[in-house]
């Protein structure tokens, strides 16, 4: 069977933990090249980094940036380290941090730190990937949003806040950039298992998770393998009539309590 990626170039960031790992290693399996741009090499959750992973298991080439989505010029940098591939097809926005915060405490670090990541690096990754896009025929825009851009949670205002702008920024993005032949849609994850859920607002792992899984008609926690397969369907040419769209996976979870 034809790889369904074969001949294209992707650009990750936050590609070398979690749903970025995961979305980077399958890309490259269904053929694609893959730049990984991160603020780290090392994953997470250990192991040999993800774009050597790459290059040792797959016959895709792979190659590390190190970028601050923050700063609009290390995007520019990742975008334009594509071209030693070919030049950039999808540009994947996964980039993000999970926070819990007090709302009624004064103090706007949280605020600013997710809204700057989440929000600004999608922003900012957008206009890189699509400045290039447009002068190269076109490609495919993945923003990562989540079920907290879909539905408020008292508990995660800011987060939430950061992932419904996400939302509506695609949808934004595809009004602008479809007719230019550039397809912009969002991945809404729920509940999925990698160190923003383990260790930075920890779910699984705890007393809570069997609540939090209870809740999915599916009766499991997602894993960024899952991610990772909904990341490839909107990067590839099955989707190609796919445009400002919102592709929830979270096992049944948010439209069904």
């Amino acid at each position: 069977m034809e790889e369904m990626l074969s001949g294209k170039t992707a650009v990750v960031t936050g590609g070398a933990s979690g749903n970025g790992r995961a979305i980077s290693s399958l890309f490259a399996e269904e053929g694609a090249d893959v730049v990984v741009a991160d603020i780290r090499e090392e994953p997470r959750e250990g192991g040999e980094p993800t774009h050597e992973r790459i290059e040792a298991n797959t016959d895709a080439n792979a190659t590390f940036v190190e970028c601050d989505v923050t700063d609009y010029e290390a995007l520019k940098d990742a975008v334009a380290a594509a071209d030693e591939f070919g030049g950039i097809d999808t540009m994947v926005n996964n980039a993000g941090v999970f926070r819990a915060e007090e709302f009624l405490e004064e103090g706007d670090d949280v605020f600013d730190m997710i809204m700057d990541i989440n929000v600004r690096g999608t922003y900012y990754g957008s206009r890189a990937a699509a400045n290039a896009m447009l002068d190269d025929g076109g490609g495919s825009i993945v923003n990562l949003s989540s079920v907290a851009g879909l539905e408020g949670s008292g508990e995660f205002i800011s987060y939430c806040a950061s992932k419904g702008a996400v939302r509506l920024m695609t949808y934004s993005l595809a009004s602008l950039l479809g007719p230019e032949g550039v397809r912009v849609n969002a991945i809404h994850p729920g509940l999925i298992e990698t160190s923003m859920t383990t260790e930075d607002v920890p779910i699984f792992g705890t007393d809570e998770e069997a609540g939090f899984v209870g809740q999915i008609p599916s009766g499991r926690g997602g894993t960024a393998e899952d991610v990772a397969k909904g990341a490839l369907f909107l990067a590839s040419d099955l989707s190609d009539y796919v445009n400002a769209e919102s592709l929830v996976i979270d096992g049944g979870m948010t439209n069904s309590q």
